[in-house]
């Protein structure tokens, strides 16, 4: 289960409970039906330790469907921070390199990894418009390619300092 993604997770956690819950009504139905009808004692009370281990089950599953919301809730909360704090990093350093408006939108395409014709195409500006704003902003970065102007901003969420050659 550790495989699958948080909401698939809960999804699977939300099946199990429910078919606990249809479990624990039958075997308490049918342990009430027997104890009406005088069955036999060892039969009735299995059905109703059975159900009672059931419904511990199921109260722990919903334990456990409540602490994994929590817990998605709460990374969803910091990847939305982490965002806004990319974003803002982003802005600054567009700022920081006298980026255009235009060239700031272009940059943004790129770093979202549109080559030059998409961004033309989104942008409805000539392919070699495209070229140019992006040449220019390699230029101001002080970077010669797409893939390097992406590793100036990803370079800081590494945690590892780059070895020494």
């Amino acid at each position: 289960m550790k495989d699958l993604s948080p909401k698939n997770r809960q999804a699977v956690l939300a099946i199990v409970i429910l078919l606990q819950g249809v479990a624990v009504l039958f075997f308490a139905s049918d342990a009430l039906a027997d104890a009406v009808s005088g069955s036999a004692f060892v039969e009735t009370a299995m059905e109703l330790f059975v159900a009672v281990m059931l419904v511990v089950g199921l109260y722990m599953g919903i334990i456990q469907l409540r602490a994994l919301m929590g817990d998605l809730a709460e990374k969803n909360r910091a990847l939305d921070i982490a965002r806004g704090h990319f974003s803002r990093v982003v802005e600054r350093q567009f700022e920081d390199w006298a980026l255009t408006p235009a060239e700031r939108e272009v940059a943004l395409f790129a770093l979202k990894g549109l080559d030059a014709a998409e961004i033309a195409g989104l942008r409805g500006a000539a392919n070699g418009t495209v070229r140019a704003q992006l040449t220019r902003i390699y230029a101001k970065a002080g970077v010669s390619n797409r893939a390097q102007l992406a590793a100036f901003f990803v370079e800081d969420l590494l945690t590892e300092p780059v070895p020494d050659a």
